[in-house]
């Protein structure tokens, strides 16, 4: 029996009994920038929570398809995202467990015949009732090599994702115009996903901002001299080669750090203090090859 219609309604209470919103914040909190990434992600959220409180008063309009694709180049955050949304389908109760199962081509697709089937299917029962995230997922697709067998992983995934679709979100990553190429070559796949959100690139200032965030969360500091010194490292790097967004800045950031311990050690025979500690110098920095690159080419070499 339906509630009464003139029932009143409480969207909030139901947000913040369903704890989306401490999914939400962190997700603001804990990612620099991302504003499009974010704004999608919040529709979503209230697409759901209207749709389970449509649920109370007897309005049914059959479960929503929540597989998604997640494009964008590397660092971007798109696996971080992808345990929020795990959060928040979980908190929701689109997800009996909420976990993140992340995968890649190699964890699917065997090497011989009968190796695929058994693969896909245990990381599919591992995924159950949560969310599995398969990252580069276009390599599952290679027509130019009659013998490989990610066709048949992408079969077992196709059946699942239509007849467990409410014990099971799947979302498919990678860079776009790959993705699109997936897509358009598996018209299957792509009519199965429902949410394409787009990752962009961060911006100088963004990386910068990660930057702190990282080493915040570490108990390091920047002095004022190495601020400078990572503004022009971030602005060189960005344009070089193999460049991945905040997972290429963690990487500087720990080498920064091999170098200041190295520093610290050569002074082993000074008093040290807390703020020595903590402190990344400009030095730390500079030593980067990102720096020597740069005058290398700036002398036509």
């Amino acid at each position: 029996m339906s509630a009464p219609e003139s029932l009143p309604l409480d969207l909030d209470a139901l947000y913040r009994d369903s704890h989306v919103r401490e999914s939400l914040e962190a997700l603001d909190r804990e990612l620099v920038g991302l504003v499009p990434v974010k704004t999608r992600v919040r529709e979503i959220a209230s697409l759901l929570l209207v749709d389970k409180l449509r649920r109370t008063v007897g309005l049914e309009a059959g479960a929503p398809s929540l597989h998604m694709s997640f494009t964008g180049n590397p660092g971007t955050g798109k696996t971080t995202v992808a345990m929020k949304m795990a959060a928040i389908l979980h908190g929701l109760g689109y997800c009996r467990k909420g976990h993140l199962v992340a995968v890649t081509r190699d964890d699917l697709v065997g090497q011989y015949i009968g190796h695929t089937a058994p693969k896909t299917r245990e990381v599919l029962k591992r995924a159950m009732g949560g969310v599995l995230f398969i990252d580069e997922a276009y390599y599952l697709y290679r027509p130019e090599n009659e013998r490989d067998y990610g066709q048949e992983a992408i079969e077992i995934l196709l059946q699942v994702m239509e007849n467990q679709r409410d014990d099971l979100v799947v979302i498919l990553a990678g860079y776009k115009d790959r993705m699109e190429r997936f897509f358009s070559s598996n018209p299957g796949m792509a009519s199965r996903v429902a949410h394409h959100i787009e990752f962009p690139d961060y911006s100088e200032q963004e990386l910068v901002a990660i930057a702190r965030l990282m080493l915040e969360k570490l108990q390091y500091r920047l002095s004022d001299a190495a601020s400078v010194a990572l503004a022009e490292y971030i602005a060189l790097r960005r344009g070089q080669p193999h460049f991945a967004n905040a997972r290429s800045i963690r990487n500087a950031l720990d080498r920064a750090r091999l170098r200041q311990a190295g520093r610290l050690f050569e002074r082993r025979g000074e008093a040290l203090n807390r703020e020595n500690l903590m402190t990344i110098e400009a030095e730390d920095i500079r030593a980067s090859r990102v720096f020597a690159a740069s005058q290398t080419q700036d002398q036509g070499e």
